[in-house]
């Protein structure tokens, strides 16, 4: 005999419905009884469900006759107590609860079994008027289901099965979760393995609409082409293997906590932070991962967040120093005594400074859009009343959801971006730091100044720049390399401040790149 919570309630015998009792209360008795798993006393009960009448206990004991009726001598009752034995009954509330303890452990069929007979959450049609704490007890037990439900379906995806099995699990798990990226990933990333490509688009689609509709930011892995699972992207298909990285955390010397992974393997490769990173969004994102896909392929590449923003502490000082302290903190903890160093836009002028101040530690320098003095000592007017009037904007207009405000900042770093692209950076500016922060760090890179340094550097040295950089002047980069002894220059045609995928220059840049850190 199956007694069903998940859904509507049923009483199923020999696989057929059996009549349940017409009062709600004394289903929702049974229900009770269920899943306590536990004799439960009759003033609890009563309280619950019969708090009104004048005989509360004369229509316990009713409802317990009627529930006799339906499954004999599984209703245990003395004068104390009331419970459910549940030795002969299949109960899939129970059934769930012990799968979602013990996941691991769990076969893949009886997941499976879980997954296709919950037809619902807990009692989904069971509301009690005047019973506001059982009906409180409902809604936290039916949310408890719901997460247990997700558990077993995020267990499943991670099984052997082909994916024409796991879509249905997968397409339920959306709808109790709608507002979930993770389900939604995972429904586009079986339907791209099924070769359902059409579906996966128009899904992807319909479920960014439907998160931003709840106001909710897609997650970059969403908001990307939809990702082939690693197993067939590697042994099917032969293309390039999902990334994957190691986020660890470590301190500053004045305490502040910082975000850094690793990904890849192989000689190591240090990237200073810019404005902005997350480490988890930037791995999976349309305008960094093309950069960190080809920089794995031939180094362990280490990154991290930029103090103020990320994944490392928000409430943290802003200054020059500090970064360059940040950047020997990380590389300290992660114990790499030696190791190629990249720097990008302001994160140039960092990776100088610590080149010049550990030489015996970067083995080779690259530096891309970077400056070495900040916008606010290069003497140009028109660009010091602009760079203000853009902060005094960001200050009051930064965590808007209207994006106007920070599409300042699209405009100029990605002016030939798509708009894929400038709705994702839109999006992670404002998910990646506060307004007070976003003011704070256009403050500091404003003063830097490290050009009396140019010349103190000994590291073999990489520049290179877009021709039509709008952020930082062409001038800029050129300056840098004309400085630094012996260091050499790559000119990239481009308006992009980062350089994207689809940047004509980005594959011969890409193998200059290589070619100098492979040298």
């Amino acid at each position: 005999m199956q007694l069903r919570l998940l859904g509507p309630m049923a009483v199923v015998a020999d696989g057929k419905a059996i009549p349940l009792p017409a009062s709600r209360k004394t289903r929702a008795l049974l229900a009770y009884l269920a899943a306590e798993a536990k004799p439960v006393r009759r003033e609890r009960l009563t309280h619950l469900f019969w708090q009104m009448p004048d005989d509360p206990r004369g229509a316990l004991r009713w409802s317990l006759s009627k529930l006799r009726g339906l499954l004999g001598d599984a209703i245990v009752a003395d004068r104390e107590t009331a419970a459910l034995d549940p030795a002969g009954l299949s109960i899939d509330y129970i059934a769930l609860k012990e799968a979602a303890a013990n996941l691991a452990a769990t076969s893949t069929e009886q997941l499976q079994q879980i997954g296709a007979t919950a037809s619902g959450l807990f009692l989904c049609d069971l509301d009690l008027p005047n019973c506001d704490d059982f009906n409180a007890w409902r809604i936290a037990t039916c949310e408890d289901s719901r997460s247990w439900l997700d558990k077993v379906c995020a267990e499943l995806v991670t099984r052997d099965l082909p994916p024409d099995e796991l879509l249905p699990h997968v397409r339920a798990w959306v709808e109790r979760s709608p507002h979930d990226a993770e389900p939604a990933e995972a429904l586009v990333r079986l339907l791209v393995a099924a070769g359902r490509d059409d579906e996966a688009e128009q899904q992807r689609a319909l479920l960014i609409r439907h998160l931003a509709e709840a106001g909710i930011p897609a997650s970059a892995a969403l908001r990307e082409q939809p990702a082939i699972p690693l197993k067939l992207e590697e042994q099917e298909l032969g293309a390039p293997a999902i990334l994957k990285q190691e986020i660890r955390f470590c301190t500053a010397s004045d305490g502040t906590s910082l975000a850094y992974s690793v990904t890849g393997a192989g000689p190591p490769l240090v990237k200073a932070a810019n404005w902005l990173n997350h480490l988890e969004a930037d791995l999976h994102s349309p305008l960094w991962k093309h950069w960190i896909r080809a920089l794995t392929a031939i180094r362990s590449v280490w990154r991290y967040d930029e103090r103020g923003n990320g994944l490392s502490d928000w409430n943290a000082p802003l200054n020059f120093d500090a970064f360059v302290n940040d950047l020997e903190s990380v590389v300290d903890a992660a114990g790499l005594d030696r190791f190629d160093l990249l720097g990008i836009s302001q994160g140039a002028a960092v990776a100088i400074t610590y080149a010049v101040r550990h030489p015996e530690r970067v083995r080779k320098l690259h530096l891309w859009g970077g400056y070495a003095i900040g916008w606010k000592h290069r003497g140009d007017p028109a660009e010091i009343e602009r760079r203000e009037a853009m902060l005094e904007l960001t200050r009051h207009g930064w965590a808007l959801d209207n994006p106007a405000y920070r599409q300042m900042f699209t405009s100029l770093y990605l002016p030939e971006g798509s708009e894929e692209q400038e709705d994702y950076f839109n999006e992670m500016q404002r998910t990646t730091t506060s307004a007070e922060n976003a003011v704070a760090l256009q403050r500091v890179f404003a003063d830097i100044n490290v050009g009396d340094l140019l010349a103190k550097v000994t590291t073999p040295t990489l520049v290179g720049h877009a021709t039509r950089d709008a952020v930082v002047p062409f001038s800029a980069g050129r300056a840098i390399a004309a400085r630094i002894p012996g260091a050499q220059f790559i000119a990239v045609e481009s308006p992009n401040h980062l350089l994207l995928e689809t940047d004509p220059g980005w594959p011969k840049y890409a193998r200059v790149v290589e070619e100098f850190l492979e040298s």
